[in-house]
């Protein structure tokens, strides 16, 4: 674009009235305000090319022993040319033409054809064309960045959502290689059949997704819940592809489901209050007319009998209740630095008698490097005597196997029990760590929800994965830095 801005020009020529002709056509021109200057160096026209201290460039195709498409390819081995570069020759030659243009010339003149509205032309065309590129390269580096450094998996797909193009979070949530995930579809990694149907359907319908929930299970097998969004669009070639988006929302997953299962705690905590007192006060009066009663009958072995059973059973649901309140009391803790390693020995010693009578075979999978956290010992084994003891009694009598594993990230400690039981139905792992549900005949319901609030207060996560009839793994997880 030709306008009152200063346009710096350089002429590199060996032939000084070449560069006076040039220079004498440039002045002609309407409207421009041009600064003309002469070089007929080679190694000084490359210091000045790479200095980028012109606007454009006009280089002369002899330059004593080099030739300007050697200059071309000189600059091009130090950095692509940023400024517009247009090739002089004294004859036209289609070879000379196609090579220029290959090494990055915006433009081939002949010089024997040159005028004034010619080189108008040249110029205007080639700080346009030098600008767009410009612009071009900057927006490139500005959407390259943002796709790279996204934090969202970003990737680029054809409409069977075959991956041709993935940024590097698109790997990390898929826990596979680039290179690999680009020889596989979206669909690979969604394991419900109904969000596959769901994603066509709305795909055929709209040409675009926002924000469908869907869960994804990535080359490591966990489960990811995410928001997709999808937009089809044509490329040049009139192909239909797929610009998407992954919002991992695990983490927001997790924080909900702390929160209703806090929520659900505190409601349940109220209501045990409530009823314990509202038990507590007629069970008083029965307790105390016993003791009336007692003091007041002879030695009737009957009623003696029938009022004993009655004190037994008044003591009974008495202590019931105190079990009870005493899940809606907070722990009192006492954090020291302890080894996951020695918590979970000491808790597997306390259930070594119930594995040893149904012969189960343990598997330990420590690392010898210790796994140091702030704990509290005494609340942390009783948390893990409560997993292993439901993982024992899930197991049948026969070939039972039950692997304790703890492994290691960055920022996290995992400790893992696996067992090969019977495993537990989908629609009730989210209800494991509520109080008084279980699936026992005689359980109470208590010892999940308790492990539940001990590994709460450690600042601690804990994952259930299951599958009926081959076993269920706990997963719980502590920060290198609570």
């Amino acid at each position: 674009m030709i306008n009152s801005r200063q346009t710096r020009l350089l002429i590199i020529d060996d032939d000084e009235d070449d560069f006076f002709i040039i220079s004498d056509y440039i002045k002609d021109i309407d409207g421009g305000h041009f600064v003309t200057e002469w070089c007929n160096d080679y190694e000084q026209a490359i210091k000045k090319i790479t200095a980028r201290e012109y606007d454009l460039y006009f280089v002369d195709y002899r330059l004593g022993y080099h030739t300007g498409l050697e200059l071309l390819q000189q600059i091009n081995k130090q950095q692509k040319p940023a400024e517009p570069i247009v090739l002089l020759t004294g004859k036209g030659n289609k070879d000379i033409d196609i090579k220029a243009m290959e090494c990055g010339a915006t433009d081939y003149l002949v010089k024997s054809d040159l005028n004034t509205e010619k080189l108008e032309r040249c110029i205007r065309y080639s700080l346009d064309r030098s600008a767009n590129l410009k612009e071009l390269k900057t927006r490139e580096i500005k959407y390259r960045s943002l796709f790279e450094t996204s934090r969202d998996a970003i990737f680029i797909a054809d409409e069977d959502l075959m991956f041709s193009e993935v940024n590097h979070a698109a790997s990390l949530l898929f826990a596979t290689a680039a290179d690999k995930l680009v020889s596989s579809s979206l669909y690979d990694f969604i394991k419900k059949d109904f969000q596959k149907e769901k994603i066509e359907e709305l795909l055929l319908e709209k040409n675009k997704i926002r924000n469908l929930e869907i869960e994804i299970k990535s080359g490591k097998k966990e489960l990811k819940p995410c928001l997709l969004s999808l937009s089809l669009f044509e490329n040049e070639a009139g192909e239909k592809m797929v610009h998407g988006i992954l919002h991992d929302i695990t983490h927001i997953k997790k924080a909900e489901m702390a929160n209703v299962h806090a929520q659900k705690l505190a409601a349940n905590e109220r209501l045990l209050q409530i009823l314990a007192h509202e038990i507590r006060n007629p069970l008083n009066n029965i307790s105390l007319s016993i003791e009336q009663l007692l003091m007041q009958t002879d030695d009737d072995d009957e009623r003696m009998d029938l009022i004993a059973i009655m004190d037994r059973n008044s003591k009974r649901i008495n202590n019931i209740i105190n079990e009870l309140l005493d899940q809606t009391k907070p722990f009192e803790m006492n954090f020291q630095k302890h080894t996951l390693q020695e918590i979970l020995d000491e808790s597997i010693s306390m259930t070594a008698d119930r594995i040893n009578l149904q012969h189960i075979n343990l598997e330990k999978k420590f690392p010898s490097k210790p796994m140091e956290i702030t704990a509290d010992k005494s609340k942390l084994i009783l948390a893990f005597n409560n997993i292993l003891v439901n993982a024992i009694e899930a197991i049948e009598n026969g070939d039972g196997e039950l692997s304790v594993g703890l492994t290691s990230t960055a920022e996290n400690y995992f400790v893992s029990i696996t067992d090969n039981g019977k495993g537990i139905p989908e629609e009730y792992i989210g209800k494991l760590f509520e109080p008084f549900f279980t699936l026992k005949q005689k359980g109470m319901g208590l010892g999940l929800a308790a492990t539940y609030s001990i590994i709460q207060s450690h600042q601690g996560s804990i994952q259930v994965n299951s599958q009926l009839n081959k076993g269920t793994t706990f997963i719980v997880g502590f920060s290198r830095n609570n």
